[in-house]
């Protein structure tokens, strides 16, 4: 029986608000001055979850579409190469945790994030080794919900759950037919969850009540 667990990135692994604001904005004042607009990481942070698609045009709904398109691809393109090099904090313990579940389970990450995003956290947080598959809204084009079930079916998953942060995930797991733990460190709030944790190394014992 194959037995998995499946993270949100942010929120739930590491935190990279600050960053991706700091990335944003050096786009914006290098390549667009024309949009008169500085992003805050209050608004990096009140949208993570969302498709990237749905972050453009919350941030830039004033941008005809065709601009606010090419802004956001070149802010993500940015980003990935600036996390690269200053990357997001990884919460305590994740590293040492993740090592220890993958000695029992196959361990997956899905996030609404663009193309590159995951693979650059792996790389810059040193965590490769650890994870089996990844997918991600920048490769399908689909629902976090969708990517998830994508991610089940093609690992032959048979008892799995998702770990992220907001309501937005538990929807995405619940749309997958599968149970959510709710980080509560992270940036959001949620209901409907079989467990929470408050630090990622509380995992290690939540781990073994739903999975054996």
């Amino acid at each position: 029986m194959r037995k998995g667990i499946i993270f949100d990135v942010d929120g739930t692994l590491w935190d990279a608000g600050v960053q991706v604001a700091e990335a944003w904005n050096f786009v914006l004042r290098e390549k667009y001055p024309q949009v008169d607009k500085i992003i805050s990481s209050k608004e990096i942070y009140a949208n993570m979850g969302k498709t990237m698609k749905e972050f453009g045009d919350t941030l830039f709904p004033f941008l005809p579409p065709d601009l606010r398109g090419k802004v956001l691809d070149d802010c993500m393109d940015y980003e990935n190469r600036y996390l690269e090099d200053h990357p997001g904090l990884l919460y305590p313990e994740v590293r040492e945790v993740l090592r220890q579940l993958n000695w029992q389970y196959d361990l997956f990450i899905v996030s609404n994030c663009q193309r590159g995003y995951i693979e650059m956290l792996m790389r810059a947080c040193g965590i490769q080794e650890y994870i089996r598959d990844i997918e991600c809204f920048g490769n399908t084009g689909l629902s976090k919900g969708d990517n998830i079930r994508m991610v089940i079916d093609r690992n032959h998953l048979d008892e799995c759950f998702y770990v992220g942060d907001t309501a937005m995930d538990g929807q995405a797991a619940a749309f997958a037919g599968i149970p959510f733990v709710f980080a509560s460190y992270g940036f959001g709030r949620a209901d409907e969850a079989v467990g929470t944790i408050n630090s990622f190394a509380d995992l290690l014992s939540l781990a073994k009540k739903l999975l054996g």
